[in-house]
């Protein structure tokens, strides 16, 4: 089975310089896959080099999303951008999934107005998965839906198990929605009515998981809001960021902690490759009805790579369709309670 991805080659802090290469790389990887390269071809061409494999081709868009550019004005006035053609070739069903490392608010909005919503899906939510001491698991929303009803995130939590299932062969995912306790008390209406729902859903529901559980790995989705899950998503990179500097500023403070730090190399290099965020770049847009993953902008070649071999995956394990399926075997159930 051939998979194709249309790359949204311009987008992100580096553009082609990271693009290009990474898509290089998946096509080398992967026989199974063809990649369209999506831009300017006078920035495109040059970096291919002397590589003429077929599965390999460029389609030219004059125009680029800006990264701090509105999204309603990149969707009103730039409709020949490298990100709408990217998901254009996705609706016209010359690509499988496309991949942005572009404009968040601008690829949203251009892919809900382009792709449209799969059937009982109201909202696309944005998934990504997150190390945890057993694995990782997939938080979602992590901020498209600021505001929620208990239906939304009923709906959130079939589409992450199903991408679970879907992707890592798992016949029943664990689902949890993230909470302030792990009581069926705790928790404000929306919260508690969504866990009802969950539990009555015929998800392998298992119930609150607070904060510390995300990393815990209590359960193989976990979901909520948009705002919380971005909050959750920022203060945990926040926190990276400052133990890596500790770290750094400790194995420096003096001539013993140098050598230290000599010896502990090996142990220290294990451990970055364990909590190395380039190895979860690649964000879902699920809900939609086409297959669109968001990449890190500042990502190099190597986490962008991610971030393909995950769109590729989606679409051949046949993500859409085990969506709108498990949404199907839904309603009757809502529908009886």
């Amino acid at each position: 089975m051939s998979i194709r991805v249309a790359i949204d080659c311009m987008g992100g802090d580096h553009g082609p310089q990271v693009t290009v290469p990474a898509a290089l790389e998946l096509v080398r990887t992967d026989a199974d896959v063809r990649v369209i390269l999506v831009g300017r071809q006078a920035d495109i061409r040059p970096l291919l080099g002397e590589c003429s494999d077929e599965r390999v081709s460029v389609r030219h868009a004059s125009e680029v999303v800006a990264m701090d550019e509105s999204p309603s004005f990149a969707l009103r006035t730039k409709k020949d951008c490298s990100m709408r053609v990217a998901v254009d070739l996705v609706k016209q069903g010359e690509a499988d999934a496309c991949v942005s490392a572009g404009n968040t608010g601008a690829l949203m909005a251009i892919s809900r107005f382009v792709l449209k919503m799969l059937p009982g899906i109201d909202r696309p939510a944005i998934c990504a998965a997150l190390p945890t001491l057993t694995g990782h698991t997939h938080l979602l929303d992590l901020g498209a839906n600021v505001d929620c009803s208990p239906d939304h995130l009923l709906q959130f939590g079939i589409m992450g198990a199903s991408l679970v299932a879907a992707v890592e062969h798992r016949d029943r995912p664990s689902v949890g929605i993230l909470n302030i306790g792990e009581e069926e008390i705790k928790g404000n209406d929306v919260v508690k009515r969504a866990a009802e729902l969950l539990a009555s859903s015929g998800l392998n529901f298992v119930g609150n998981v607070e904060g510390d559980g995300v990393y815990k790995g209590e359960a193989d989705v976990i979901v909520c809001d948009g705002f919380v899950g971005n909050v959750a998503l920022k203060t945990s990179e926040g926190l990276a960021q400052v133990l890596a500097t500790f770290l750094r500023e400790e194995f420096k403070r003096n001539l013993f902690s140098r050598l230290t730090a000599l010896v502990a190399l090996p142990v220290v290099k294990r451990f970055k490759s364990r909590v190395d965020h380039r190895r979860y770049n690649g964000a879902s847009l699920l809900g939609l009805r086409g297959i669109v993953v968001k990449s890190h902008g500042s990502a190099d070649a190597f986490a962008f790579g991610y971030a393909l071999r995950r769109a590729a995956e989606e679409a051949r394990s046949g993500l859409l369709a085990r969506i709108s399926e498990r949404i199907v075997a839904q309603q009757p159930i809502q529908e009886t309670a």
